[in-house]
């Protein structure tokens, strides 16, 4: 399964350090979930995105999984990628930047053809063949459609979505230089939030994160002394306040960082996929490692 990783500490510029795979041990002994690329996405302090990505095949390009990255931004995505659409290619590795947004996706959708014609032009936005990428096409073409507001953008194109393709899930996480969204949908995978006050449960504690089975990990001394909201597919640390985001709910994560929270999906998605109805390769993408 895709691991999604998300953090804002808006306003506020953090120095993070991420592994995107740690404990490459665990990969030798679990070589059938390998995953297929990596990715890693932040802002320059003039808001320039910026994407460190790679895919892995074969076991190449590990030690690019495996580099430690120190990077400053208020926002970050993180993604492991188990491909369920399109090659092992850098252009179909997650995230995806668009018109100065990043976005990493957790799912399957199916039905592309009928996405694509729905895209019409805009399908010119989509440099690979995924369909985590189509997804983000259809969320900036909404957002440019409801006057530049990625929350309108993800409900509008995930509404549709829900409505008309075929869907096994569509977790989400977009960041903008200063802003965070998150979408669990349906309940087919979680997606957990955690508002971690600055030094984290006991007050003075930098940031340490590390994901099951080494996958991810991430460190911030800076946020002993900041505030922060973070995204992940599971709990990463014993912290209580991680709260599983509940089916269709979108979270926004805005400066201090504030959130909010609204689900936008209250029922299944009409066709509703489950692991039966999969091509192999995308079943076996979904099952967690």
């Amino acid at each position: 399964m895709c691991r999604l990783f998300g953090l804002s500490s808006a306003p506020h510029r953090t120095h993070a350090t991420f592994w995107l795979l740690d404990a490459p041990d665990s990969l030798s002994r679990q070589s059938h979930h390998d995953p297929d690329g990596t990715g890693l996405g932040c802002f320059a302090a003039d808001g320039t995105p910026r994407v460190d990505k790679a895919p892995i095949a074969a076991y190449e390009d590990r030690a690019f999984a495996e580099e430690a990255r120190r990077v400053e931004s208020a926002t970050f995505v993180a993604h492991v990628r188990y491909a369920s659409t399109g090659s092992l290619d850098t252009r179909n590795t997650h995230p995806f930047a668009q018109d100065g947004r990043l976005f990493a996706h957790n799912g399957v959708i199916e039905g592309l053809d009928r996405l694509d014609d729905h895209l019409g032009e805009d399908r010119s936005l989509v440099g690979g063949d995924t369909d985590s990428e189509r997804f983000f096409a259809l969320i900036t073409r909404e957002t440019r459609e409801n006057g530049g507001d990625p929350g309108a953008g993800i409900r509008h194109a995930a509404r549709w979505i829900a409505r008309h393709l075929p869907v096994y899930a569509l977790n989400l996480v977009l960041v903008t230089p200063g802003r965070l969204w998150a979408l669990r949908y349906p309940d087919t995978h979680e997606l957990y939030v955690l508002e971690r006050p600055a030094g984290g449960q006991h007050g003075a504690r930098h940031l340490d994160h590390s994901g099951s089975h080494g996958r991810m990990r991430v460190r911030s001394a800076a946020l002993a002394g900041h505030p922060a909201v973070i995204i992940a597919s599971e709990r990463m640390d014993d912290h209580p306040g991680w709260r599983l985001m509940e089916p269709g709910e979108l979270l926004h994560a805005g400066t201090g960082p504030h959130t909010t929270r609204e689900v936008i999906l209250t029922e299944p998605p009409a066709h509703r996929l489950t692991l039966a109805d999969l091509r192999p390769d995308a079943a076996a993408s979904q099952q967690a490692p």
